[in-house]
């Protein structure tokens, strides 16, 4: 069923997110952005023709809101496609349980989002830092007359750095994050322009994420120091005790049954089974956060 041809820009916009309906919805923000961002200049170009003549003129040069979505689906396929880790030697469903425990040492999704859980407590402080300083200091100055202007950039500033977490998101855990910001819509006057952003649930959600990342930093960071130390000490347990029997190394071990050759070989196996079990959870937990970033920095379409 041919669908009527937009007459304004909100009618073309409401027609590509219908169009795009089913999508990520970071790309839904992308390709309104670039759809709006190009109508508006355009538009701007010819102030001599109506918004309608605009959108008929440039139908031919930027394309109908299907032809458009259909591109924008057509690229995040071919880029997905790029991104994704190359095939495995053999089929997963031939591979043992086992085989597949230990394959996750091949995936890299793994090793960034073991990264991102140690970084997290950096950004998490940071994040915290930002939003409890912004909160406090628009309160104290809410009296003063710089206090609004103040509180306003503060929330322009966290929609921003908004961004910018989602980049690294997508980074770290390959969960698709908006590369484009909500576009302003159409030139208002700002006290509309205040209005539009404080009614955006997205700004409060923001707002959220960056108080809940403490606790979430400091959890992410304790658990993966805890896995990696636990792991990497378990294994290291014979090598070391080895070391000790060769005079190579001072260290003491009370009691000494746990110098014995069986329980080092019994300890070294625990760690190896343990640290790929950490690695393992780090990539589930990469995939969790992904997912809580796209519900609350991402505006739903």
């Amino acid at each position: 069923m041919s669908t009527a041809a937009p007459r304004s820009i909100d009618a073309y916009l409401a027609q590509l997110r219908e169009a795009l309906a089913g999508q990520d919805p970071a790309l839904v923000q992308d390709a309104t952005y670039d759809a709006e961002e190009y109508l508006r200049a355009e538009i701007a170009a010819h102030p001599d023709k109506s918004e309608a003549d605009v959108l008929e003129l440039i139908a031919s040069t930027y394309g109908a809101p299907e032809e458009v979505a259909a591109a924008y689906r057509e690229t995040e396929a071919r880029v997905k496609e790029a991104l994704r880790p190359p095939p495995r030697p053999a089929a997963t469903a031939s591979r043992s349980a086992i085989q597949r425990f230990f394959s996750i040492y091949t995936d890299p999704r793994a090793y960034t989002s073991l990264f991102f859980m140690l970084l997290s407590l950096a950004t998490g402080i940071v994040y915290f830092t930002i939003a409890v300083a912004g909160i406090a200091m628009s309160f104290g100055l809410a009296a003063l007359i710089i206090g609004i202007p103040f509180f306003l950039a503060f929330i322009g500033i966290i929609r921003v750095i908004a961004l910018g977490e989602g980049r690294l998101i997508e980074a770290m855990t390959g969960e698709r994050m908006p590369r484009r910001p909500v576009h302003p819509g159409a030139t208002m006057g700002l006290l509309a322009r205040i209005g539009a952003m404080l009614k955006d649930s997205r700004t409060w959600t923001t707002l959220a994420y960056f108080i809940l990342m403490l606790p979430l930093g400091i959890l992410y960071f304790t658990l993966a120091i805890s896995g990696i130390m636990i792991g990497i000490t378990c294994i290291a347990a014979l090598p070391i005790v080895m070391l000790h029997h060769l005079n190579l190394i001072d260290a003491t071990v009370q009691p000494e049954w746990l110098a014995t050759t069986p329980f080092l070989i019994i300890i070294g196996v625990f760690g190896v089974f343990f640290l790929t079990a950490v690695m393992h959870g780090a990539r589930g937990i990469g995939h969790l956060q992904a997912r809580l970033a796209k519900r609350l920095l991402v505006t739903a379409s």
